[in-house]
């Protein structure tokens, strides 16, 4: 039983073990060996700044490690470390700072096109209040026309009514001038026919009318 606690107890460990990673220091190449010791031959070359991944450490200051290559083998731990070598962090800085330094430039474009943006649109702004300045000016003079047209339209109605009742005068003048006219003529009809009628009739009259004879002064004497 005793055994059993103890097998378990070691895989808890190497489980936790492997979840760590640690790297090699900043020295030029290190030695990944065989075995836990100097003794062990020589299984791969690391070059500084390799990520390993931690099997198991032991007690004379190795740890059993994997690299990315799928290679694995011992290293002493003081040449390992639980952050990347400066050079490395270096390396991840310059990377972060030039991702930062695109990031700035596309946010200055975007800020610059914004700009442009804005500027348009208060371009844009002043062409539309001067429009609605100039269609304002138009429709003042649009309702004034409108308002002339109205004036003369009455004005105009007003001539037209005059003009019809002038005309209803005229008419009024022209009957009663035919009545006039007619009046006129049948009376100078009816003195036509009565002088007619009077000379008829001083013509049949003259001859029965005896005419005596004057006496005169030579037969006096």
């Amino acid at each position: 039983m005793k055994k059993i606690y103890s097998l378990l107890f070691l895989f808890l460990a190497i489980g936790a073990v492997h979840a760590e990673t640690v790297y090699v220091t900043d020295d030029v190449k290190l030695t990944l060996r065989s075995g836990p010791s100097m003794k062990n031959k020589i299984v791969k070359m690391l070059p500084s700044g390799t990520p390993l991944s931690v099997i198991k450490r032991t007690s004379n200051g190795y740890v059993k490690v994997k690299t990315p290559s799928g290679a694995t083998g011992y290293i002493l731990s003081r040449h390992t470390q639980k952050q990347p070598i400066h050079k490395l962090q270096l390396k991840k800085v310059s990377e972060e700072l030039e991702q930062l330094r695109t990031e700035h430039l596309k946010l200055k474009t975007e800020l610059e096109t914004l700009k442009s943006k804005h500027t348009q649109i208060a371009n844009s702004e002043t062409e539309l209040t001067q429009q609605k300045d100039k269609l304002s000016l138009e429709l003042a003079e649009i309702q004034q026309t409108a308002a002339n047209a109205i004036l003369l339209k009455k004005q105009r109605d007003q001539l037209q009514e005059r003009v019809v009742n002038a005309e209803r005068e005229l008419q009024q003048l022209k009957r009663e001038k035919q009545t006039l006219e007619d009046s006129s003529t049948q009376s100078w009809f009816i003195y036509g026919g009565l002088l007619a009628f009077a000379g008829i009739l001083f013509g049949l009259l003259i001859p029965r009318i005896s005419w005596k004879k004057k006496p005169s002064n030579w037969d006096s004497f």
